[in-house]
């Protein structure tokens, strides 16, 4: 299935897989990145699509257990190559090569960000009929993502108990991409429901975005040169860098025998997405939206 480039998605937009993926081999004047799409692009825009099963959205059941650990697999199998050979040889993810890699990893989470569906107000309002005001409306994304990101740790974990698991730092990575991906997607949503979306083009919004993600917080998007300065390549890459690579070494005592598996990576997934939407959420409640009418138009 195609993913819809990262956009708002409207009301009559009846999926988010009935476009084409944007053209690969954009470059980026600011850092020389070329961005593309490959397996694992495709990969983590689905996944973070799948939040829309998970907030009960979408007219469908939540993804299988065996549907879900196999994504898993097949991003961490389309992350190897991506990796180089220092990491799907299992090495640390501290120590030599983990500026490299992690900056690979930036890479392909640029790559799938312009690619991730946001639905627009009127779309949530629409799909959350009993959601009365923003906060509850707010509450079913979150859960929703919760859930999600959830998912992501127990199918990387359930992998990772396998008689011949894959190189455990490739896991690492691709469940960190993962939750990157439904968070991205939380955070877009929830500027929607609080009147508060990043103007501008989809590669724009994306990045600014991805730094609200990096830096943890509800940034405000409301000036145009303040989406510029966010998203600024170089920057921007260096953040999320340094967020991927916190990210994992938080992990890394998950992984001594008595934790690895799903529940352990369920239950770290669940802690740390409900608390980034927490401190989201209390950022943009400090701020009035952009039109105070945002919320009654989008139900017209």
């Amino acid at each position: 299935m195609s993913m819809r480039p990262f956009r708002q998605r409207n009301r009559g937009d009846r999926t988010a897989g009935d476009a084409p993926p944007p053209a690969a081999g954009v470059a980026d004047s600011t850092t020389g990145w070329t961005g593309g799409t490959d397996e694992s692009t495709d990969e983590l825009a689905r996944i973070a699509a799948e939040l829309e099963l998970w907030d009960g959205s979408a007219p469908a059941d939540t993804v299988p257990p065996a549907e879900r650990r196999k994504r898993m697999a097949a991003l961490s199998g389309g992350l190897k190559g991506t990796l180089g050979a220092g990491w799907t040889k299992g090495a640390s993810l501290v120590g030599t090569g983990t500026r490299s890699g992690a900056l690979r990893l930036v890479d392909r989470l640029m790559d799938a960000a312009p690619r991730i569906p946001v639905r627009d107000i009127a779309t949530l309002r629409a799909q959350h009929p009993n959601a009365r005001t923003a906060e509850d409306l707010a509450d079913a994304i979150t859960s929703g993502a919760v859930k999600a990101s959830a998912s992501v740790g127990a199918s990387a974990g359930a992998v990772a108990m396998l008689p011949v698991p894959p190189a455990m730092p490739v896991e690492i990575a691709a469940e960190l991409l993962a939750v990157a991906a439904v968070e991205l997607k939380m955070i877009a949503e929830l500027y929607q429901v609080y009147g508060q979306p990043a103007q501008g083009g989809g590669v724009a919004r994306a990045r600014a975005y991805l730094a609200v993600w990096s830096q943890r917080r509800g940034l405000d998007l409301s000036r145009p040169s303040t989406i510029v300065a966010l998203s600024a390549g170089k920057e921007l890459r260096g953040q999320l860098r340094k967020r991927l690579t916190r990210s994992g070494l938080r992990k890394l005592p998950s992984l001594t025998p008595m934790m690895v598996g799903a529940v352990a990576g369920a239950t770290v997934n669940r802690r740390d997405t409900a608390r980034l939407a927490a401190e989201i959420r209390r950022d943009l409640r400090s701020r009035p939206p952009g039109d105070p009418g945002y919320w009654g138009g989008a139900a017209s």
